[in-house]
């Protein structure tokens, strides 16, 4: 049978085409993915993100370029996110903020149908601190101290919807005290206040606090985690304490919008995977007080899901209502 010249070149243009879009998908990336991180220069999360960003530069000879884009209690940033191109060139940062507003405030965007799950990146420990004024030497005797005196005793956070808030909160709910959430705009300020006795208690990421602790002007009693902290080998864990049923780690994952090329996303989870497990990543997260988390696209997309139902549980037993 004569096949027509026309029908021939067709059937040769089609087999071009298929094969420069498999070309395209094994040449990913082409060219600088942006990493949208919702929060500013030089906070607690920024160096995690600049490391991976980083990390993945190297591997790939292709820039991955961090974008800060703070405000509005990361939404700002995280509708960016939402409204890029879903071309596998515009990746973000998810975590605490991004699973707490779904329940705090109405948003530009569906937390869960607007984005796709990339990878895991770390579980974030947290360390409870003290001012040295605060006559607790560990976790029962503040407890006890803390419920002797209910509604006067304040703890300070990042801000409303932040895993340093919710994790005084779901404290008072653990530990049965009635503790007063006081709000700040990132890490620093209330670092400032704690260290100068305006504050009397915190739960903050370990790197801010652990040369504050080592110098005597902040008192650790508790870390969060099933280990104790390298880092802070004296300081026990809370189910070492007596406090077995409480423990809000943060968890960090990379969120791409919706629709992205599935090609682009497993190359991305692929990648960060071995970087998880580089002897310069675990060093990093070790002082940083976080864990490797490895997750696929689909096991990040569900976990995306699991911490939003997980951050709404606290935030509705708290009654916790965003103030802007």
């Amino acid at each position: 049978m004569r096949v027509s010249p026309w029908i021939a070149r067709l059937a040769a243009l089609g087999l071009l085409l298929a094969a420069g879009g498999v070309l395209a998908q094994q040449a990913y990336p082409i060219k600088p993915v942006r990493y949208i991180i919702p929060f500013p220069p030089g906070g607690s999360t920024d160096p995690m993100g600049r490391m991976i960003a980083t990390r993945l530069t190297e591997r790939w000879g292709q820039s991955v370029v961090v974008d800060n884009r703070p405000g509005g209690n990361t939404v700002i940033g995280t509708e960016l996110l939402a409204r890029a191109a879903p071309d596998g060139y515009t990746i973000g940062w998810c975590g605490a903020s991004f699973f707490s507003t779904p329940s705090l405030m109405k948003l530009p965007y569906d937390s869960i149908k607007d984005f796709t799950g990339v990878t895991g990146v770390a579980r974030q420990r947290s360390v409870l601190v003290l001012h040295p004024s605060v006559r607790a030497g560990n976790l029962q005797e503040l407890i006890t101290l803390v419920k002797s005196k209910p509604g006067e005793f304040n703890f300070g956070s990042s801000g409303v919807g932040t895993n340093t808030h919710l994790s005084g909160e779901l404290f008072n709910q653990v530990a049965g005290t009635k503790m007063v959430h006081i709000p700040y705009k990132g890490s620093g300020p209330v670092t400032t206040d704690l260290l100068a006795g305006r504050l009397q208690l915190s739960f903050q990421v370990p790197i801010t606090v652990i040369p504050f602790i080592a110098s005597g002007r902040l008192k650790p009693i508790a870390v969060t985690g099933e280990t104790r902290l390298a880092a802070l080998p004296q300081v026990p864990t809370f189910k070492e304490a007596g406090l077995p049923n409480f423990g809000l780690t943060s968890v960090t994952t990379i969120a791409a919008p919706a629709r992205t090329p599935r090609h682009a996303l497993d190359r991305i989870s692929r990648e960060v995977a071995v970087i998880l497990t580089l002897p310069i990543t675990l060093e990093f997260m070790a002082k940083q007080g976080a864990e490797p988390l490895t997750a696929n696209p689909d096991q990040a997309s569900a976990l995306i899901r699991e911490e939003i139902a997980r951050y709404a549980k606290i935030i509705k037993d708290a009654g916790i209502k965003f103030q802007p």
